[in-house]
């Protein structure tokens, strides 16, 4: 099987699963009626609110034209909380719960549809990926509790008390770890993105908002125990305005990178560097900087970076020949880039980006790792004059390769090698904002 095909296997196999997983409990719900109408029909109105709330912004693009969409990292928390807070719920106002795992999938598959139609009708539903993995995840957690409520196991094993607490706790630490995995494979289905550090993105991203979902859900779960449904929308209030605003977060920094954006293209407007060169440099950058396993928020430094990597030739009196650096004296090219952390502070992005911006023409044992990839990703798209031609990136490779001793980190070239053999610059992801 070809490295296309098998990264595309995995997406398919979750959305397989997911789709007859949720055919199963739909059918066995449809055909068995439902076991505690009153309490489904409260969690359903919950989970289907939660989607309403889903705010639908279309999602950002990255810095160029044609390129996928960045992964949505927007979720809608009061739904996803919803969901698990059924699927782990041992008794309603004392009374024992007794639905079972495909009970629970079927509300929360209808009730998520429910509250996804008015998105879908405005082409701006969640991804089937993200659906698909919403379903596992909750018949994951089903799974660890259902049986064992069900046949009342749990409190005689742990009893009443602190047992059953870190019993949750437990299921819902197994849940966000199923749930980074199953969000790794999917994700790795775009080309160029390595499994290993795509699922420690996911993980580092879950103490975020994850934490506050399953919080949420193991405070509604007990506090329904004691106090029946009422206690639904008194501890889900909180989550919903933590919602609005993880959204007015997201579109701060969506803001943000589309500002560093617009301010890279000065340079090609200035006709100081070549069309499209900073997109180019930052897509390279990116991919390269995932093959090396950096965290997400390295790689928006290194995004950011990358776009501004030019910034400093705005200076410049007498403009650069092709804008190109990478020919200039080493002097030369420190100033400028000295030029470019100037201009970068005054913008207001990172004290980490003007870093990496100024010390790109460093020599590359005393850069950052970050400063070490533009300076060669610049080097080889200046070389390469911005070709499309296989002849051209292999040259450009050729003379990279003949400076790894000098000039360029040894593997931040390989590196780059193995991302222009896997689709080159056309099929690089651009980072999330979020």
């Amino acid at each position: 099987m070809s490295g296309a095909g098998a990264t595309g296997a995995a997406p398919r196999a979750v959305r397989a699963a997911a789709a007859v997983l949720a055919a199963a409990g739909l059918g066995h719900t449809l055909w068995h009626g439902l076991v505690e109408p009153g309490t489904a029909t409260a969690f359903g109105a919950l989970i289907a609110l939660g989607e309403l709330a889903r705010r639908d912004t279309p999602a950002v693009r990255g810095p160029g034209p044609g390129q996928p969409a960045a992964e949505d990292r927007r979720p809608a928390p009061l739904g996803a909380a919803a969901a698990l807070a059924y699927a782990l719920l041992g008794r309603d106002a004392a009374q024992p719960a007794h639905h079972g795992v495909l009970q629970t999938v079927a509300v929360v598959v209808a009730a998520a549809l429910v509250g996804i139609v008015p998105h879908i009708a405005r082409g701006r539903g969640p991804a089937a990926d993200h659906l698909a993995r919403h379903v596992l995840t909750v018949a994951f957690a089903a799974a660890c509790c259902r049986p064992l409520h069900n046949a009342g196991r749990l409190e005689q094993w742990l009893g009443p008390g602190p047992g059953v607490v870190l019993h949750l706790v437990l299921v819902l630490l197994l849940t966000a770890l199923c749930d980074a995995v199953l969000a790794a494979a999917t994700a790795r289905a775009r080309p160029g993105r390595p499994y290993g550090p795509l699922l420690r993105d996911e993980l580092r991203a879950r103490p975020g908002i994850g934490s506050a979902i399953g919080a949420t859900a193991a405070v509604t779960a007990l506090g329904a125990a004691a106090a029946g449904l009422w206690a639904l929308p008194v501890f889900c209030v909180p989550l919903l305005l933590a919602q609005l605003s993880f959204h007015r977060i997201a579109e701060v920094r969506t803001a943000y990178r589309q500002t560093i954006t617009s301010l890279a293209r000065a340079t090609e407007i200035a006709g100081c560097t070549r069309p499209g060169h900073a997109r180019r440099v930052a897509e390279l950058s990116c991919a390269v900087g995932r093959e090396l396993g950096l965290s997400q928020r390295e790689l928006r430094v290194l995004e950011y970076a990358a776009l501004m990597h030019d910034i400093g030739q705005l200076s410049l009196v007498d403009p650069v020949p092709g804008g190109a650096t990478a020919h200039l004296p080493a002097a030369e090219a420190r100033r400028i880039a000295g030029l470019g952390a100037e201009v970068a502070r005054q913008t207001g992005v990172p004290a980490e980006v003007a870093v990496v911006v100024e010390r790109q023409a460093d020599p590359y044992r005393e850069q950052p790792v970050a400063a070490r990839i533009v300076r060669a990703v610049n080097a080889y798209d200046d070389l390469a004059g911005g070709s499309r031609h296989p002849g051209g990136s292999l040259a450009a490779l050729e003379q990279l390769r003949l400076g790894t001793g000098r000039d360029y980190q040894p593997e931040v070239v390989e590196c780059l090698a193995r991302v222009l053999a896997r689709g080159g610059r056309d099929r690089v992801v651009p980072v999330p904002p979020g």
